[in-house]
């Protein structure tokens, strides 16, 4: 291959890590985004996401008083913090793997998980804003925290999608790049040299037949004195 050919959005192993590059790359913004925002969803839960009435002392979720829907946004919030920073230091490690099968996994996972997440996303917005529209108590209930878990929520669907996007279109190109990479070069016009050598076939010296290379019958020895018929002198 060539040293300027890529693999999967990354450019082949020994071409080196650039810091710059790799800032300005959408998937690493949209990631700190994501990061971001799952730390102002799952920190505002954690924070103010749970209260107490005047009546009871046992602390209840400000979600329509349902304990799951706070769990639920606590436990998507976390598990995206971290998957975000495990995703960000793949995109590092990325142009380092020289095996095209390893990025193939890489890209894969990412593009799975993107858009699981964007699913997982889009039914926490549903759930918090649905529980928080049932809510018949709000007093004491700081609305602002509320209103932006919910409002980060959704950003978290647009933001993980846009993240789905780039991972299935970086997946097509990789496909596409091993492809091309690994295809036959063309073949050119001006070598004096045929695309495909076919040797000469040579004659097989082996007896493959009754007639081949048999020795001749031993002939009698001719009669020294020229004569048919030949006796000894006597003395």
């Amino acid at each position: 291959m060539e040293s300027n050919s890529a693999a999967y959005g990354a450019s082949l192993a020994g071409a080196g890590f650039d810091p710059i590059k790799f800032i300005k790359q959408p998937q690493t913004i949209i990631r700190f985004l994501s990061w971001v925002f799952a730390i102002v969803v799952f920190a505002s839960i954690t924070a103010e996401g749970y209260v107490n009435s005047n009546v009871e002392a046992q602390v209840k979720c400000v979600f329509n008083r349902n304990e799951g829907a706070c769990h639920y946004g606590v436990g998507i919030g976390v598990i995206s913090f971290l998957a975000c920073f495990a995703f960000l230091l793949a995109d590092a490690l990325l142009p380092l793997m020289s095996n095209a099968r390893e990025r193939k996994y890489v890209v894969m996972a990412d593009l799975g998980f993107s858009a699981t997440w964007t699913f997982l996303w889009f039914v926490c917005f549903c759930l918090l804003a649905d529980q928080w529209s049932k809510s018949q108590d709000t007093s004491g209930i700081p609305t602002d925290a509320v209103h932006a878990i919910i409002a980060f929520s959704f950003f978290s669907i647009v933001s993980w999608g846009a993240l789905t996007y780039f991972a299935l279109i970086r997946f097509r190109q990789g496909v596409a790049d091993v492809t091309q990479n690994y295809a036959d070069p063309p073949a050119d016009p001006t070598s004096p040299y045929p695309t495909t050598y076919t040797p000469p076939t040579y004659p097989s010296f082996q007896n493959t037949g009754p007639d081949i290379f048999q020795q001749p019958p031993i002939a009698p020895n001719p009669d020294p004195s020229g004569q048919s018929s030949y006796q000894p002198p006597v003395y």
